[in-house]
């Protein structure tokens, strides 16, 4: 993956990370949700969650695992996105948070899935 720009390295590592889902029998919802809030990189389900799924994509040499990379403020964001998504799209479905980090090198790369990798805290919490 050489000589690609960040956001091109990014796309990449969300193919892969969609790829990953359909494999393991998720439909596809949405890619790159975008409203004030923020952006969530996939929104998939299947029969029992819908999951907003934040894909963190690095080389194999990075200092730190990609989900690292995914700050609390981050989630706060994704949170709040999944609330105005849910609140449009109402679908029934158990909402799950979860993390594809994707590492690469030049000639590969690997997902590593994290399912309910973050969550929903306080007593305000919407779900």
């Amino acid at each position: 993956m050489k000589n690609k720009t960040a956001s091109e390295i990014g796309s990449l590592g969300e193919e892969y990370a969609e790829k990953h889902l359909v494999k393991h029998k998720y439909r596809i919802i949405a890619r790159n949700f975008r409203c004030k809030f923020g952006e969530i990189d996939i929104i998939a389900q299947n029969k029992e969650y819908i999951v907003f799924v934040e894909v963190k994509t690095r080389g194999n040499n990075a200092i730190a695992p990609p989900a690292a990379f995914v700050t609390k403020s981050k989630q706060g964001k994704i949170l709040k996105t999944a609330s105005f998504f849910l609140a449009n799209n109402p679908s029934g479905l158990q909402p799950r948070f979860d993390i594809a980090e994707v590492t690469y090198s030049d000639k590969q790369a690997t997902v590593n899935y994290i399912e309910n990798a973050f969550i929903q805290e306080g007593d305000y919490a919407p779900f």
